[in-house]
């Protein structure tokens, strides 16, 4: 039996990386899945990808935007009935020098990393009940410091804060929030950041397991965090890192 027959998740920042190695990760275990991106592009192309039919619904939306966010759970109603689940995944990197940092890229990037975090689960988990989870996707740089990711670092530190504060909120409704904290994961955004096999390799050798995560990593981490199997875990951080922030390699 599939583990997660006839449930229903939505996934932001569903259109590839880690939301889309989520949605495959679901798929395949019998879920329905909804996704959120900006592109509409993108997500046509992961609705191909995960070649599944009625199972996936696509929402091209902006989570920074709460009538985008409003219309996109109103489309899960009308398609799903309900919400199971919810990964945060979605985000927006901004990375430069604090003395660079503009009023209008700080402003994106907290649009999007943490009031859209935070509406996303407050409109969706209207369509959830006793038994939903909520994952948000953090950041190891919400535990150390790097000079250039001072705003997404402090978004990112925002939600692992959030977390805590929405589990005893939303647990007398027996939903259960938990963050997801990857490291050095092989995405668009850390091949664009890290553009070079030096610097690739710079970030590899930080990691005590020796090796750079994959989407697929945070994906069973996820699907962990959304199933049964952790319902006696809520307001936890689950860093799939490598060790990265914790242990120093040989």
């Amino acid at each position: 039996m599939n583990e997660f027959s006839e449930n229903a998740f939505l996934i932001t920042g569903g259109g590839s990386g880690m939301g889309l190695a989520t949605a495959q990760r679901l798929v395949a275990e019998g879920a329905r899945v909804a996704l959120a991106g900006r592109s509409p592009e993108r997500l046509d192309k992961a609705v191909r990808e995960l070649d599944a039919g009625d199972q996936v619904l696509a929402v091209p939306t902006d989570v920074s935007k709460l009538d985008e966010l409003g219309a996109l759970v109103s489309a899960i109603e009308q398609k799903f009935g309900r919400l199971d689940g919810v990964f945060a995944n979605a985000g927006a990197a901004g990375f430069s020098r604090s003395g660079d940092v503009t009023e209008q890229a700080f402003d994106d990037v907290i649009a999007t990393n943490l009031k859209g975090v935070y509406f996303t689960i407050q409109q969706a988990v209207r369509l959830m009940s006793d038994g939903g989870s909520v994952v948000v996707n953090g950041s190891w740089l919400a535990h150390r410091g790097l000079a250039f990711t001072s705003v997404y670092a402090a978004s990112k530190a925002g939600v692992i804060n959030l977390i805590r504060t929405l589990a005893a909120d939303l647990a007398p409704s027996g939903i259960r929030v938990n963050a997801i904290s990857p490291g050095y994961i092989v995405t668009e955004m850390f091949e664009a950041i890290s553009s070079t096999p030096e610097a690739q390799e710079a970030c590899r050798a930080q990691v005590a397991l020796g090796r750079l995560g994959t989407p697929e990593d945070v994906a069973d981490a996820a699907a962990f965090l959304l199933s049964p199997r952790s319902s006696y875990i809520t307001g936890q951080e689950l860093r799939v890192d490598g060790g990265l922030t914790t242990s120093v390699p040989l």
